[in-house]
């Protein structure tokens, strides 16, 4: 299996998605010719099974987040990979690019706080039928860090209730029962229906605000996001 990253000005979490990638796809977290990093400059990029959009602040999320990476070169060869079926994962700012970027419905906005939030959170797992999820069970809890300022996703009602009704959410942000948080401390941005992540129509892109790549490994304290990357390497391999 081949995975690309994609690097834009200002990314911060590319160098953490190759190493945990090189990890779930060969065991290895040397093991960096499974994984091309590719620069936002680039027009065009070799052939490959998964592409990220990491997180970070590209561009320093001047306009809006992800506004002027979504209008990088690469970007039109990621919008015509994606089309082809080619699977496209976006994390925090990656997840901000694709809605951009028109891959995704939707949009983030600033936190409903109007601060920057990094912290562990709990999400529950929506639709595990996917090359994303098929490692979780439908109903499963996780715990994944979050470090966003503009992570509140937003989605008209009419445009809610069709995404609904297509299995589209792929996280919601849940009560930890550990600590007692409730529903509303549970979701940190506000995020409509407390959705954390979402797929598009065809389950072949995913974009969510928690960092899978931060929990992927024991020593970083957890391990829940590792299966979202072996899920990938299981379908896609």
């Amino acid at each position: 299996m081949k995975a690309s990253v994609i690097v834009f000005p200002g990314s911060n979490c590319d160098r953490d998605v190759q190493v945990a990638l090189a990890a779930a796809i060969g065991g290895r977290t040397d093991n960096n010719d499974c994984v091309d990093m590719v620069w936002h400059g680039d027009s065009e990029m070799a052939k490959t099974d998964l592409i990220v959009l990491p997180g970070g602040f590209s561009y320093g999320d001047y306009l809006r987040s992800g506004a002027m990476s979504a209008r990088s070169p690469i970007m039109r060869e990621v919008v015509a990979r994606a089309e082809q079926g080619v699977a496209v994962l976006g994390i925090c700012n990656g997840f901000q690019v694709l809605t951009e970027a028109g891959l995704l419905p939707g949009a983030l906005l600033p936190n409903a706080g109007l601060k920057f939030v990094c912290r562990d959170v709990q999400v529950r797992v929506e639709n595990s039928q996917t090359p994303f999820t098929n490692a979780y069970e439908a109903g499963q809890t996780l715990r994944i860090p979050v470090a966003h300022h503009d992570g509140q996703y937003f989605v008209e009602a009419d445009e809610l209730s069709a995404m609904q009704e297509r299995d589209q959410i792929a996280f919601r942000y849940c009560q930890d029962e550990k600590t007692g948080d409730s529903s509303r401390r549970a979701n940190p941005n506000g995020s409509v229906d407390d959705i954390a992540g979402v797929f598009n129509k065809r389950k072949t892109v995913l974009g969510l605000m928690p960092h899978p790549e931060r929990a992927a490994d024991a020593i970083h304290g957890g391990t829940d996001g590792q299966a979202l990357l072996s899920s990938l390497v299981s379908a896609l391999a």
